[in-house]
């Protein structure tokens, strides 16, 4: 059966994503049972399985409420974290055949943001949780500059039609960075007038085309002249290479302010 999307907004600025056929649907990252049991309810969805990327209290504390009232739900999530009620641990490259709704999806292993976290490809949808965002990459709470800089390649080679469902809605927040280290780039200066007038409208900005993130995401960008040109002006070396980039453009995104 044909499959829907719907992003529901939980916290300041989380989105839990959930994917279903009209009978049954599956949640990504759950920090909140409510808005989950909530849309459940309302559209006479039963929960089929749960996906975590990573430990983060935001994306997994509503997992427990949610086996109350669906149990026997599994749950997959990284094998190196603490993963409530996980019942499937990955380590990336394993393929996942979930019957309800029926969705086949490869978990792939996409340390930076976490040791463990583990992002899920399939169906045309990227659920990847902290590691890539619209417009940026998550922080390196527990990884390195280099496992990061690999796991966003390592999501760079999927299609470009690939829609990427992050679990956080900082696009505008991160395409304001991203005008301070690739000012000239005049499609990311239309994504951030299109950008602003969707947040206007109350809308997300999300999921956006990986092709997009390819065009205007500095942190996949790191290969570009442009690019390697602020790093310098942030004390990259002149013969830098793209992890070196990619590290100097995290380390001013940490320090960045609107």
């Amino acid at each position: 059966m044909p499959l829907t999307l719907r992003a529901l907004p939980a916290f300041a600025d989380n989105y839990i994503w959930l994917l279903h056929d009209a009978r049954h649907a599956l949640a990504v990252d759950p920090g909140d049972a409510f808005p989950v049991l909530e849309t459940l309810a309302s559209l006479g969805l039963q929960l089929g399985a749960i996906l975590a990327t990573h430990h983060h209290g935001d994306h997994v504390s509503g997992i427990g409420d949610l086996l109350k009232r669906h149990p026997g739900t599994p749950v997959y999530g990284p094998a190196t974290e603490a993963i409530p009620g996980r019942t499937v641990a990955l380590s990336g490259g394993e393929l996942l055949q979930i019957p309800h709704p029926a969705v086949a999806l490869k978990a792939l292993s996409t340390p930076g943001h976490t040791r463990g976290h583990v992002s899920y490809y399939g169906a045309g949808y990227l659920f990847c949780g902290d590691t890539l965002f619209g417009g940026g990459c998550g922080r390196l709470f527990e990884g390195t500059p280099a496992q990061m800089f690999a796991s966003l390649e390592s999501l760079a080679r999927l299609p470009d039609d690939t829609l990427v469902c992050c679990a956080h809605e900082y696009t505008l927040d991160n395409l304001q960075f991203a005008l301070t280290v690739d000012a000239d780039n005049p499609v990311l200066q239309a994504r951030m007038q299109t950008t602003l007038r969707l947040r206007q409208a109350g809308r997300p900005s999300l999921p956006s085309p990986l092709g997009l993130e390819k065009a205007t995401n500095p942190f996949l960008r790191c290969d570009m002249a442009a690019l390697r040109a602020s790093a310098v002006r942030r004390g990259a070396s002149a013969d830098a290479q793209a992890v070196e980039v990619f590290a100097a453009i995290r380390k001013a995104k940490d320090a960045f302010r609107v």
